[in-house]
C-alpha cells in the first residue's frame, strides 16, 4: 500500500481487458489520462470467459473489504460466445449461463460504478483466411452479436452503464482492416475507440463526484517554487496538468 490514497479504477475481463496496456491500449490511454488522479488497475485474463470470472468474485472483489473501487469496468463475452467444441472443452458458455454469470458480477458490484462493456465484432477472414469453411468457424460475428445484444438488455434491466463495442467497432470505415491485430484483439486505433466510448459514459455519467479525468483534483497539483523556470525567468510553471497527449481529443 502506498499512499496518498486515490480513487481506483478496476478493469476486469478477459484478453481485451490483459492486453489494454500493449499496444497504446484502451487501458494505457486511461492510465495516462488518469496520472495523478486515480489509479487504474489492472485485472485481465486472455482466454477467460464469464464462468471463470464468477467463481473467483469474492477474491477479486471481496465483500468486507476496507476500500472498495470507486469505478469497474467489465468486459466478458467474446469467448463466451464462440460456438461449442464438439469433445465439450473450450470457452463457450450458453447464451443463457452468460446472462445470469454477468447478473451475479452486476449484482456482486452493485455498491460501486460500474460500465459493462460488451462483445465486440470480429474479423473472421484475419482469424480464419480461406483455410477454415463459414460451418466450422467457433469464432463468427452472429454469434458475437446475440452475447453483446443481450448483455447490453442486461444492463437496462439492472441500470448498469454498458457500452455497445459491437457498433462502436462497427462504425469506424475499413473496421475490419484497421482495429484489429488479429480479427480478436485490437490495434491502438480499436483502443482509441473503446478508450473514447468509456470517457463519454464516465463524462455524461450522473454520479457525485465526477470522475471524469479533466474534472478530478491533480494530485500534488499546487503551484512550487521548485516547478520549472518560466520564459521571463522569474517565475515557474505548474506543469501538473500536463498530459503530453492532445487532451482535445478525449476531452
Amino acid at each position: 500500500m502506498v499512499g496518498p490514497v486515490r480513487p481506483q479504477f478496476v478493469l476486469f475481463g478477459s484478453s481485451i481487458v490483459q492486453l489494454s496496456y500493449s499496444l497504446q491500449g484502451w487501458g494505457a490511454i486511461l492510465a495516462h489520462l488518469y496520472a495523478r488522479k486515480a489509479d487504474i488497475i489492472l485485472r485481465g485474463y486472455s482466454g477467460w470467459n464469464s464462468r471463470r470470472a464468477v467463481q473467483v468474485l469474492d477474491e477479486i472483489f471481496p465483500k468486507n473489504a476496507t476500500e472498495q473501487p470507486d469505478l469497474v469496468i467489465v468486459y466478458f463475452g467474446g469467448n463466451d460466445s464462440l460456438l461449442p467444441h464438439p469433445s465439450g472443452l473450450g470457452q463457450h458458455v450458453p447464451l443463457q449461463e452468460y446472462i445470469e454469470n454477468m447478473r451475479k458480477i452486476g449484482t456482486h458490484l452493485k455498491k460501486t460504478r460500474l460500465i459493462f462493456l460488451s462483445a465486440p465484432p470480429v474479423n473472421e477472414a484475419q482469424i480464419y483466411g480461406t483455410s477454415v469453411p463459414l460451418g466450422q468457424r467457433l469464432r463468427n460475428n452472429e454469434s458475437c452479436q446475440k452475447y453483446s445484444e443481450v448483455c447490453l438488455k442486461l444492463c437496462h434491466e439492472m441500470n448498469i452503464k454498458a457500452i455497445d463495442l459491437w457498433s462502436a467497432l462497427q462504425k469506424r470505415g475499413n473496421w475490419r482492416d484497421v482495429c484489429f491485430t488479429d480479427g480478436i484483439h485490437l490495434t491502438s486505433e480499436g483502443s482509441n475507440i473503446v478508450a473514447k466510448e468509456i470517457l463519454k459514459v464516465i463524462k455524461e455519467a450522473e454520479w457525485e463526484p465526477c470522475l471524469h479525468w479533466n474534472s478530478m483534483p491533480t494530485e500534488y497539483g499546487e503551484d512550487s517554487p521548485y516547478d520549472p523556470v518560466g520564459p521571463d525567468g522569474k517565475t515557474t510553471v505548474n506543469v501538473s496538468n500536463w498530459t503530453f497527449l492532445e487532451t482535445k481529443e478525449w476531452d
